[in-house]
């Protein structure tokens, strides 16, 4: 194909659109289901007896597309894979739909493709079906994505908020704050130093650990929007337990801290994409984190707090200067359109 730029056409059904699939997604996405461009994928593997399935949809908005550690494209297909993870499934396939703006370069959709391919490679996953939609120049940003995604539960596995219950320990994999300050440092221009990227990430292989090693972990979340401030607000306010949180435990970079700082934003309820919250029993906590702190995205993983039964509802901050604080659900999102 020899368009630089998304037409029109390139939505209208015809010859043009069937060269962009084939040159830009078929050549990169290879699953045979895909390539039989049908309007579904189906499955002839059988679900094995007593396990469950799990489904999710998530859709893309993320502006820039491009920021540092990462594109729309790598962020679609981890933030995808990690919403079936942490409810204990082993991701096994998804959709794909790209909802692309007129005039938008072709290179940065190959860009975009690539990370997708890389991405689902890395997670053991792959897209088998698909739609491509384009919109007048002006109406969209680029590229938008929507996903939807599968998975297999074993059949020994469950993971509930109402599972959870005062002295279970809460654990972290990563440091937080890092992907909604890269992606507010690309949006205004800002140099924050290559340190500071985007933690967005598949973490299926990660969350498996916590089944290996602490087969009754009670529930596992991802911080994203709101971050671990929203996560633990939620999860204190829907059990009635409290949460006792300890700050110099909670891991931050010294460099996103700054940033945040200079913004005037709490690092704990900014986004995160490769950031996981988990609740399981205190007994379990040292296995679990010995475990995660040799995987490459649990290096920095820590034990950040405990349910108790006193403050129900509440989530109490244990400060560095030994204070305490209470932490409250943000209204909206401090940083809109991270994710």
């Amino acid at each position: 194909m020899t368009d630089k730029k998304i037409l029109k056409a390139h939505g209208g059904g015809g010859t043009a659109m069937s060269d962009l699939i084939e040159s830009h997604l078929l050549s990169v996405l290879k699953d045979p289901r895909l390539l039989k461009t049908d309007d579904a994928a189906v499955w002839k593997e059988k679900i094995v007896e007593g396990d469950k399935l799990a489904m999710t949809t998530d859709a893309y908005v993320v502006a820039p597309i491009f920021f540092p550690g990462g594109d729309i494209g790598k962020l679609a297909i981890s933030g995808t894979v990690n919403d079936l993870a942490v409810k204990g499934a082993r991701p096994i396939a998804l959709s794909l739909a790209l909802i692309l703006e007129e005039g938008f370069s072709t290179d940065s959709l190959d860009k975009i493709m690539n990370s997708i391919s890389e991405t689902a490679n890395e997670a053991k996953v792959s897209v088998v079906t698909g739609d491509t939609k384009v919109v007048e120049r002006g109406a969209g940003n680029g590229c938008y994505i929507v996903t939807a995604g599968i998975g297999i539960v074993p059949k020994d596995r469950e993971t509930d908020i109402e599972l959870i219950r005062p002295g279970d320990a809460i654990i972290i994999n990563s440091f937080i704050g890092d992907h909604g300050t890269a992606v507010m440092a690309a949006r205004n221009g800002f140099e924050l130093g290559e340190e500071i990227v985007s933690d967005a990430a598949p973490l299926s292989e990660l969350i498996e650990i916590f089944f290996e090693f602490s087969p009754d972990t009670r529930f596992i979340r991802d911080a994203t929007r709101g971050g671990i401030s929203n996560l633990l607000c939620e999860v204190a306010a829907k059990t009635s337990f409290g949460i006792e949180l300890v700050e110099d435990s909670i891991p931050i970079r010294s460099g996103t801290r700054a940033a945040l700082s200079m913004l005037g934003l709490d690092p704990l309820g900014v986004a995160n994409e490769g950031v996981i919250v988990a609740f399981l029993p205190a007994e379990k906590k040292e296995a679990v984190l010995n475990a995660m702190r040799r995987h490459r995205y649990g290096s920095a993983a820590q034990c950040i707090g405990t349910v108790t039964e006193k403050n129900k509802g509440r989530v109490i901050l244990k400060t560095s200067i030994g204070g305490e604080r209470i932490l409250v659900r943000p209204y909206g999102e401090e940083l809109p359109r991270i994710c």
